[in-house]
């Protein structure tokens, strides 16, 4: 079984299709979605309906979660008050902007999904499989993990969140970070996906996928998000 996981599209319609168009070319058994949908970008409708058209299984993330229940906060970890104020007004603009079926949609996600991939049990989440904002980084303390497998066993544990792609073999597991679609944070303005192999790895590939980032730039300043969102696609990096 071959899988294609994605995560953290964050309403950047222009990065999805480029990433989709990719993944067609590798063809997969299945594409999973690590969540985040909206947020940041201008087309978190656009975005929605696509996910949703190709019946794209997969979990709630944190801005998800806020934006389809009309949150003031998304639960993210901001640096200064700086950053937050830009993330309140992204996730105040998203809100506005999502129609309702799509937002029953994003309501209606579940926090975890657990699948079996050949001999793997695969645990998928958008932070960690203990709080949906939880930053699982490629650091991630040797405690902070042995405690998270041992209250969620879990042979493959597929997370988000972090905008950063990796793999890390951890005392016989795996964790695997799908990185973000649609707003790259390690320096990389790309976007990036991973395709898991359960064969006797299993084995992970980290994909990038350039895209029309101008184009979306252009979308968060035509819809007068604020203009640290668009530098930010442009650098690959956070918006601070």
């Amino acid at each position: 079984m071959r899988i294609a996981v994605i995560s953290d599209i964050h309403a950047n319609l222009h990065a999805l299709e480029a990433v989709l168009r990719d993944i067609e070319r590798e063809g997969v058994d299945e594409i999973l979605c690590a969540g985040d949908l909206v947020g940041y970008g201008p087309h978190p409708n656009e975005v929605v309906e696509r996910i949703r058209t190709l019946d794209i299984r997969g979990v709630q993330g944190n801005y998800d979660e806020a934006a389809a229940n009309a949150r003031l906060v998304c639960g993210c970890d901001y640096p200064d008050p700086e950053s937050m104020a830009v993330g309140a007004a992204a996730l105040a603009w998203t809100v506005r902007e999502l129609g309702a079926e799509n937002k029953e949609y994003l309501r209606g996600l579940p926090a975890r999904l657990r699948f079996q991939a050949g001999a793997h049990d695969v645990l998928l989440v958008h932070g960690s499989p203990r709080r949906i904002n939880e930053y699982l980084y490629e650091d991630a303390a040797p405690d902070v993990l042995r405690e998270i497998f041992r209250e969620w066993p879990a042979g493959v544990l597929i997370v988000g969140h972090t905008h950063r792609p990796y793999h890390r073999r951890f005392e016989g597991r795996h964790v695997v970070n799908a990185g973000s679609v649609g707003q790259s944070r390690d320096g990389d303005p790309r976007s990036s996906y991973v395709l898991v192999d359960f064969g006797a790895g299993p084995g992970v590939r980290v994909v990038r996928v350039p895209y029309d980032v101008e184009a979306t730039a252009a979308g968060v300043l035509r819809a007068g998000l604020p203009l640290e969102l668009a530098q930010a696609l442009r650098g690959g990096s956070s918006y601070k």
